[in-house]
């Protein structure tokens, strides 16, 4: 599925992910490939992103932690999340 994350100040991931995991405002979900569509509110910590590659700009690789090759993580402080059409759109604070 592909994933996007756009904060205020730029888009800070686009690609091709096998899962991510947000922080809920009633705790936290995971997203696969063809679910549902949803769409819901996201509490501050941190997003998970599950890829076989990841590839960052220059300018926003400094915001997520590698966990290993294949997982990094983002942390935010709020957001919102649409997944429609095996597309997952995080608009994140």
């Amino acid at each position: 599925m592909l994933l996007e994350i756009v904060s205020p100040e730029a888009k800070l991931f686009s690609g091709e992910v096998t899962s991510v995991t947000l922080p809920g405002i009633d705790g936290s979900f995971q997203i696969l490939n063809h679910h549902a569509p949803i769409v819901s509110i996201l509490g501050k910590g941190v997003v998970k992103i599950a890829a076989s590659s990841f590839h960052f700009g220059k300018d926003v690789v400094s915001k997520f932690t590698k966990i290993d090759d294949q997982n990094y993580t983002l942390a935010i402080v709020s957001g919102t999340i649409e997944m429609k059409d095996n597309k997952v759109i995080v608009l994140a604070d």
